[in-house]
């Protein structure tokens, strides 16, 4: 059996890191296997990047100018498609594919021409879109029936609407196939259940959490940052906006009593600019260790996400023995249950205070209970269910 990933990436970012892992499973039950991207780390042996930035710009300028989002990228897909006939996979795994480098058109013929089994992993809802990689922020439903009058068009064409078109290709791109759907959360599972993918088996396997590296992590963190005996609310983001409840921070700030501090991570130098006194703000960091002493130093870590597959700063937190308060959104609930923290009715910030002084001051979650929950996400575990997967499916 030969399997072959096709990512945006390979060993970075958690799509690329989930492919490298399933890779080296393969690996170990001697099977090949190969993961063709165009961007991330180098280095895997099973590794192929198969498009360069140039073309992925090129395809990316034309897709903004046309409208034709994941429909461009000809030529890296005929560099892809090339492989592809080498390789003669009996199976493939899809990951994230609308990054310019793959025309999903062409992918899809070579496809269904050489009737390959194929799995793809929803890791958000572009799959069955005409445009939005996610859509519940703003609350469209377009996507049951027929995309059309995209309200975020502007986020993917500069010109011309074309998601009814778009919609409906991908619609017949993906009818009549050898298909499975991976999900990766319940959330997710559900949504893609209600699209035009629905009549084929949807698998929901969670994603993945190292708790080599998040554990509880002592530091001096609560002293570096001015905090000492303070209430600590963190909140961890990689983008910060309305997207992922900046706003919410900034009037918790102008609520919540002088014993309480907020710490956010992942803020730009712009951002931090414009943000109130009383949140203390620190960009982006790469180091893991350094992200887990934050998590353990929290009284509580707090997510108001409006829109979330699965929530894996969830889980980072819960992990470092930190009980989270999330907004009802997505899959973002699925992480948590009552003996690690609480979930509120999505923008209801009275409520989200309300919750965030009764878990600094009465302290119900105990960091033992939090620590058990986020095991249940533990990354091998996840990972060889994608094994038994492949074995369920006799690719294996």
């Amino acid at each position: 059996m030969k399997a072959v990933q096709i990512n945006i990436s390979c060993q970075s970012g958690s799509t690329g890191r989930l492919c490298a892992a399933i890779s080296d499973l393969l690996t170990q039950k001697q099977i090949e296997n190969y993961v063709l991207y165009y961007n991330g780390a180098d280095g895997l042996a099973t590794g192929i990047k198969y498009t360069d930035k140039q073309r992925v710009n090129l395809a990316a300028l034309a897709s903004r100018v046309m409208g034709n989002w994941g429909f461009e990228g000809r030529g890296s897909t005929r560099r892809l498609i090339a492989l592809l006939e080498q390789i003669q996979p009996d199976v493939i795994h899809l990951h994230n594919l609308h990054s310019h480098a793959c025309s999903l058109e062409m992918l899809f013929a070579w496809i269904r021409k050489r009737r390959v089994k194929v799995l793809w992993t929803m890791h958000d809802c572009w799959a069955f879109t005409g445009y939005c990689v996610h859509y519940d922020m703003i609350g469209c439903d377009r996507w049951r029936t027929g995309c059309h009058d995209c309200p975020q068009k502007r986020s993917y064409s500069w010109f011309f609407d074309r998601s009814a078109a778009l919609w409906q290709k991908k619609k017949e791109l993906t009818r009549g196939l050898d298909l499975t759907l991976i999900a990766p959360s319940e959330w997710a599972a559900q949504q893609t259940r209600q699209s035009f993918l629905g009549n084929y088996p949807v698998k929901v396997i969670y994603n993945g959490i190292d708790l080599k590296v998040f554990c509880p992590t002592e530091s001096d963190t609560r002293s570096r940052y001015g905090v000492g005996e303070k209430r600590l609310v963190l909140g961890v983001a990689y983008g910060w906006g309305r997207k992922k409840g900046l706003d919410v921070f900034v009037e918790l700030a102008g609520r919540l009593g002088s014993e309480y501090r907020i710490l956010l991570v992942g803020v730009s130098e712009q951002q931090a600019a414009k943000l109130p006194p009383e949140i203390i703000s620190v960009s982006r960091t790469q180091d893991q260790s350094e992200l887990a002493a934050l998590y353990t130093a929290a009284d509580v870590f707090v997510n108001p996400t409006r829109e979330e597959v699965l929530g894996m700063t969830n889980l980072e937190a819960l992990a470092c023995g930190t009980p989270v308060i999330t907004f009802d959104s997505g899959g973002s609930p699925e992480t948590i249950d009552d003996s690690c923290g609480a979930v509120v009715k999505k923008d209801d910030i009275a409520a989200l205070e309300s919750e965030i002084i009764r878990v600094c001051e009465e302290k119900p979650y105990a960091s033992e209970a939090c620590i058990a929950r986020a095991r249940r996400f533990e990354i091998g575990s996840r990972f060889r269910d994608y094994i038994r997967l492949y074995e369920e499916e006799g690719l294996c």
